[in-house]
């Protein structure tokens, strides 16, 4: 989901004492926790359940009225002739075609709207983890589900997710 701005790092285990109070701390963050339980996220998955709810319904609507011309195509072929037929029949392939471009396009901008979304997102994201970085003078910031065994300790996503609501609030952030 976001993981275009993951700072792979590496982590070494057994270090002897001295070089471990050397080394800045690394930390960890759930990046699908940090947009899914962000004010920001939760509005945007909401939005794109109704989107995407309304777009089921109205596909289906249409599939019900297609088919119902459909069948009023086939039981009228009896009593047309061949040419009128025709017409009418290769009139209803092109309905059904524009009507699944139309379609394709409106299930595309939602897909669009979400990338829109994530970019708002990180735009407020980087900077907000860039500052905890600094805060905790660590190194990195690796995403929890690559980190095979580490400390509760190091895990910042609650304070990032609070951090961005705050960012969020404060910047007039965009709208989902």
């Amino acid at each position: 989901m976001l993981r275009a701005w993951i700072i792979v790092g590496v982590m070494s285990l057994g270090l002897p004492a001295a070089a471990q109070d050397a080394v800045a701390p690394l930390l960890t963050l759930d990046q699908d926790r940090l947009f899914l339980e962000s004010d920001f996220g939760k509005a945007v998955v909401e939005r794109e359940r109704a989107a995407t709810a309304a777009l089921e319904q109205e596909n289906r609507a249409i599939e019900a009225e297609l088919v119902a011309e459909e069948q009023a195509l086939t039981e009228a072929r009896a009593k047309l002739p061949p040419e009128e037929f025709s017409a009418k029949a290769e009139a209803f392939d092109a309905k059904v075609e524009r009507i699944r471009a139309e379609q394709d396009a409106k299930a595309r901008r939602l897909t669009e709207g979400r990338d829109k979304d994530r970019k708002a997102f990180l735009e407020v994201v980087v900077p907000v983890l860039g500052e905890i970085l600094g805060d905790r003078k660590a190194t990195a910031i690796l995403d929890k589900n690559v980190v095979i065994l580490s400390l509760s300790a190091i895990d910042i996503t609650d304070e990032a997710i609070a951090r961005v609501n705050v960012a969020l609030a404060e910047r007039a952030a965009p709208k989902p």
